[in-house]
């Protein structure tokens, strides 16, 4: 068996050994479980089963980080991406008034188009066509928008009349609870180290758990705290419900003229973020060439295509490469035997489905008597890894003064219109506005000239067509 792991996933040949591959696999895993429940989480205020979410970002998560460590050979976990997944509940769904059914058709047709452009040569031009700094602005953006959503989820900010959105009632218990789990995984990044790298999921538990106490030795805190029964959750077998919906939904996603602005809204950002993880993952692993290439990329494109068009099928929003992969590879993790290991891991985590009774949302009456939903042990993820995301803006060129006007608009449209997409949308017109404005047409690639006119089409029939 030794002697088929190193010839298979090339252990050897990387500089690595069985134990380093096992062992970063097992820690690639524990950085990434938090999604388990943060993804049912969300995606579950939608009307779909959160049990149902659970078991199909788990499914998923499995056969994509299987499939990238069986077939590309590379150390990195798979699962249901943070920003996509906010994009599909608060954007699509609550936004534009599609149903979870058709918002799961749509990551379905834009999981087909990213494994399309990953088997031809459309991947290089695509990439190429659009500038280093607009991409930093979106993925810097959804950073914001996350963070933003996971502050309203925590109650730490409510909506008001006067202001828009106003600090919300602090001396509320589940509020404060929400409140500890943020500081907390901020102490624990800024402490570092092993404690660092594992910051979300310690965290998760650690507020989890401590509003479940709280509640056992204060009976009147019981409504207001966590519980450990995840009978309101269902069970796992409801993911009947949801698989093959994706399918069904299909006809009416596609008669209505606005999915085609969300199908490319879903691969823009699944296909850039899986993009920038692989090149910084590869990096750190040694699996890029000296023209700055990826070994193999193509089959982790494809692995990660493969990974959306399955969680779609199931009933997950979707899949990305995951950033925390660099926790293995610290670890020395060099291989796909890694993210196989963390495709059997993630399998596993069906049988603790109700180890996670305690994440859910808690309603809270405010003094105003409007009711909000609190997420104490799942809101700091977002708010953390919003944080983390937005620390990309370090790399705008802020000199030029069409890199820092399109970043501000990019970032303050996705968070005001509570939107990715509309970010997105104005990000690539005015780019092009700005590019033609200051003399500099030419260093504007025809495909994002046809990408904006397209749309500026969309928003035509938006609200000239469809008053």
């Amino acid at each position: 068996m030794k002697e088929f792991l190193n010839g298979f996933f090339k252990i050897e040949e990387r500089g690595s050994t069985i134990t380093k591959e096992l062992l970063g696999g097992l820690t690639i895993f524990l950085a990434m479980v938090y999604i388990l429940p943060v993804n049912a989480d969300i995606l579950s205020s939608t009307g779909m089963s959160f049990a149902a979410v659970f078991a199909a970002t788990a499914i998923a998560a499995a056969v994509a980080s299987l499939m990238m460590g069986l077939f590309a050979n590379y150390p990195i976990g798979l699962a249901s991406g943070m920003g996509v997944n906010a994009f599909f509940t608060y954007t699509v769904v609550f936004g534009l008034g599609f149903s979870w059914q058709e918002a799961l058709a749509a990551v379905l047709v834009s999981g087909i188009l990213f494994l399309i452009i990953s088997l031809t040569g459309l991947r290089k031009k695509v990439i190429n066509a659009i500038p280093k700094n607009l991409k930093i602005a979106v993925g810097a953006g959804i950073g914001f928008f996350i963070a933003f959503i996971g502050l309203k989820g925590a109650g730490v900010v409510v909506g008001s009349s006067a202001t828009y959105v106003t600090l919300g009632e602090l001396n509320n218990p589940t509020v404060l609870l929400a409140l500890f789990g943020i500081i907390l995984v901020f102490v624990l990044h800024a402490i570092g180290g092993k404690i660092g790298r594992f910051a979300v999921i310690i965290s998760i538990v650690a507020t989890g758990f401590l509003g479940v106490i709280l509640g056992w030795i204060f009976p009147s805190l019981a409504a207001a705290m966590p519980t450990l029964s995840g009978a309101n959750l269902g069970g796992i077998g409801d993911v009947k419900g949801t698989f093959g919906q994706a399918f069904l939904a299909l006809p009416s996603l596609l008669s209505n003229p606005l999915s085609y602005a969300v199908i490319f809204s879903l691969l823009f950002v699944d296909f850039f973020d899986t993009a920038g993880t692989l090149v910084a993952v590869g990096h750190d692993a040694g699996l890029i060439t000296k023209e700055g290439e990826l070994i193999g990329g193509d089959k982790a494109l494809i692995s990660d295509a493969t990974g959306t068009i399955v969680g779609a099928i199931i009933g997950t929003s979707n899949v990305t490469s995951y950033i925390e992969s660099t926790t293995g590879i610290k670890q020395g993790a060099r291989t796909g035997l890694s993210a196989a290991t963390v495709g059997v891991l993630f399998l596993l985590s069906l049988f603790l489905f109700n180890l996670f009774a305690f994440v859910g949302s808690i309603p809270v009456t405010l003094t105003s008597g409007t009711t909000i939903f609190v997420s104490p042990a799942t809101s700091m993820a977002l708010v953390y890894v919003g944080a983390l995301m937005a620390s990309q803006l370090k790399e705008i060129d802020w000199t030029d003064g069409v890199a820092s006007a399109v970043t501000f608009l990019v970032i303050i449209m996705m968070v005001l219109a509570y939107s990715i997409s509309e970010g997105i949308f104005f990000g690539f017109i005015i780019y092009v506005i700005l590019m033609v404005a200051s003399k500099r047409a030419k260093e504007v690639d025809p495909i994002m000239y046809v990408l904006s006119f397209l749309f500026l089409v969309y928003y035509i029939i938006k609200f000239l067509l469809f008053l």
